[in-house]
């Protein structure tokens, strides 16, 4: 059991699984190069940060040279510190290409520290020439690093255009490489996909087939599903459906073979006595009928057998009920979804029922067989009559003081003029099939029921359906009137 959601299943991991796998392929690549590119990019700031810090060095002691203050020597320390910084960050780039370069290139950064710090000194001891010879070495030795860094620039350039040139190559691979693989994985899907609505769309039109047969009242045809799955699961329930029924139609033909036969040989005063006891069976005799057959199908295992049959009895059992007895709207409501039952196994997915429902409002009287005949009418136009079937909504909430049930369908609309006539009881409407009663029928008992005319209305509109409205009194006037005789 369960195959189709294991195939359904089995399907999602396939595609989640490639998905995942392409994902973390190309994240992996995507973060290998990325942090290469960091690195090549640290590289390039880390040699322009001895640049920057070698120029503000110089700016600083020119600052301090020219203003020897304390808060000048502070700035002129913090820059000589940032350059000693940057010196020990550039270190750490050397490798083989670049090791005599970068050697002469910390050597530029000391001296200019030593050139500074002798600017100082003789700054100190008002040396005022030897200090700006020492000024003049360190603005010499800055614009050597600069110089330098652009000399380092182009080497690290040198040293890494086979890199960029490889990461050129293996994007452009891993380009042709995802769309073969974009190209493999459409191809299997595709494939898989195919596979998967032929392994369920075969058995289903082989039961379409079956139940189109059977709709013509030829049971003799055998149902064969070769599947493993919950199809072949339903095909045999049908299978074994279609045999008791046309076991049982041959037994109702042998049967009624031999009540022929048997009529055909008795007395007249035997056959009238046999039409007088056939007419004195009691109703409940088909009920319990009803009700064995109900069981009977449980037994078997065809559940919806079982659960259709016992609607109908519910039904009929419910229909032989005077219609001038009150009940409650839950009875009503009960009875509804029975029907509701016989009708969605006779139009399968053509009927579409929705029902939203206030279960604190079930409680109000209602005249009984009103609920049904207003949906059986919405079947009747608004479902039976179109290809497609139709949608049925049934809703039932509180308004105030009242009670709102709403039946709404999709249908094709009636005109004003029949809305009129139906609210006015003059109409010439078809009766229901279950039933017997027409919507006009419903309105004259609700309002003689409740003593008020506002107790229904129809809105439609020609191709937007139906709206049948019944807003119920949760007190009926009569009621009302004892209530304040008695507080009187």
């Amino acid at each position: 059991m369960n195959r189709i959601q294991n195939k359904i299943l089995s399907l999602t991991g396939i595609v989640l699984f490639i998905m995942a796998a392409i994902w973390m392929t190309l994240t992996w690549y995507s973060r290998q190069t990325q942090e290469q590119y960091n690195e090549i990019l640290q590289r390039y700031l880390r040699m322009n940060e001895v640049t920057g810090a070698s120029q503000q060095t110089i700016t600083d002691l020119n600052n301090y040279l020219i203003r020897p203050t304390p808060e000048n020597l502070d700035q002129l320390e913090q820059s000589k510190e940032r350059l000693r910084k940057a010196k020990y960050e550039v270190y750490a780039l050397r490798n083989g290409d670049n090791d005599f370069d970068l050697t002469s290139y910390t050597n530029l950064i000391d001296s200019l520290l030593e050139a500074a710090n002798r600017a100082l000194m003789f700054q100190t001891q008002m040396e005022n020439e030897e200090s700006n010879a020492a000024f003049n070495e360190a603005t010499r030795i800055s614009r050597s690093i600069s110089d330098m860094t652009l000399t380092l620039l182009d080497t690290e350039l040198k040293t890494y255009d086979r890199f960029y040139r490889g990461i050129i190559e293996r994007s452009t691979e891993l380009n042709k490489l995802g769309i073969w693989l974009l190209a493999t994985f459409t191809f299997l899907l595709l494939l898989f996909a195919y596979w998967f609505a032929l392994s369920i769309t075969r058995p289903v039109q082989k039961l379409t087939q079956a139940a189109k047969e059977l709709s013509r009242g030829r049971f003799d045809q055998k149902i064969e599903v070769s599947s493993n799955d919950e199809i072949a699961f339903l095909a045999k329930m049908f299978e074994r459906m279609r045999v008791n029924i046309n076991n049982l139609i041959t037994e109702i033909q042998q049967k009624a073979q031999l009540e022929h036969e048997l009529q055909q040989n008795k007395l007249l005063l035997q056959e009238s006595r046999y039409r007088s006891l056939q007419s004195q069976i009691h109703p409940h005799f088909l009920f319990n009928t009803l009700d064995t057959l109900s069981k009977k199908a449980y037994l078997e295992g065809a559940e919806e057998t079982s659960d259709l049959l016992a609607s109908v009895a519910g039904l009929l059992r419910y229909n032989l009920r005077r219609m001038d007895r009150s009940v409650t709207l839950y009875e009503e409501v009960r009875v509804l979804r029975q029907y509701m039952d016989i009708q969605s196994a006779r139009f399968s997915d053509r009927l579409r029922f929705v029902e939203e429902i206030d279960e604190s409002c079930l409680y109000v009287q209602i005249p009984g067989l009103t609920l049904q005949p207003i949906v059986e009418n919405a079947v009747i136009h608004a479902v039976e009559p179109m290809e497609d079937g139709g949608a049925i909504v049934f809703r039932v909430a509180d308004d105030g003081d009242r009670i709102r049930v709403e039946i709404a369908d999709d249908g094709p609309g009636i005109p004003a003029d029949k809305i009129a006539q139906l609210l006015r009881g003059s109409a010439q409407e078809t009766e229901g099939h279950t039933t017997g009663i027409g919507i006009g029928n419903v309105v004259q008992r609700l309002r003689l029921f409740y003593g008020q005319d506002d107790v229904i209305d129809i809105g439609s509109r020609p191709g937007a359906g139906t709206k049948v409205v019944l807003r119920l009194p949760k007190v009926r006037r009569y009621e009302a009137d004892d209530q304040r005789t008695d507080r009187g």
